[in-house]
């Protein structure tokens, strides 16, 4: 199951890619990378499957009534909020913004049960950063992350010092690698 949603995602993702001009390896366009990471990933994705054919891994699971609900559930949200948002102007109404806040509300409808809360949640913070970073900046973009990731596993919610610990340390690293070393030009605090 895993390889065939890497192969999916991947799949998806490559239709949308269609938009972008590729250019070549020595002047790239804004789809080539993307275009890249796609072949990887249904590479990736193929080879899980693979392994997973000839190996004796763990038989799936029958999923429970809740987890059939929520898995339901997330998607129905999910639309219904990308379908209300779309059509919304400002901020929401922007394509990927409708999208993405779509998948935030799905994802987190998902994670309701405890069977899903890791794959829902983990989902979740990666659409709250996209959501967060135009206008909130990277920082506030990478502490949302951060934060929400720490709720998937009840464990991490007795230890908020952890949380902030590693928060610090996260922040500290990504403007280091992502904005000294490597010159990307994002907004680091609020845009209002």
């Amino acid at each position: 199951m895993s390889g065939l949603f890497l192969i999916l995602i991947a799949a998806v993702g490559l239709w949308l890619n269609q938009e972008h001009t590729l250019g070549s390896a020595r002047r790239m366009g804004p789809g080539y990378m993307p275009l890249m990471v796609f072949w990887l990933q249904i590479g990736l994705g193929a080879i899980v499957l693979l392994a997973s054919i000839f190996s004796d891994g763990e038989k799936l699971t029958r999923w429970t009534s809740a987890e059939i609900a929520s898995f339901v559930g997330g998607i129905a949200v999910g639309t219904a909020v990308w379908w209300v948002l779309k059509s919304t102007g400002g901020f929401f109404g922007q394509t990927y913004n409708a999208v993405g806040t779509g998948m935030l509300a799905g994802f987190l409808v998902l994670s309701i049960p405890q069977g899903w809360r890791i794959l829902g949640v983990i989902n979740a913070a990666m659409c709250l950063f996209g959501l967060l970073l135009e206008k909130m900046g990277f920082f506030a973009a990478l502490v949302g992350i951060i934060v929400l990731s720490c709720l998937a596993e009840r464990e991490h919610i007795k230890k908020p010092v952890g949380i902030l610990g590693c928060t610090v340390f996260l922040l500290v690293m990504c403007w280091f690698v992502f904005i000294k070393q490597l010159d990307i030009r994002v907004n680091l605090w609020p845009q209002l």
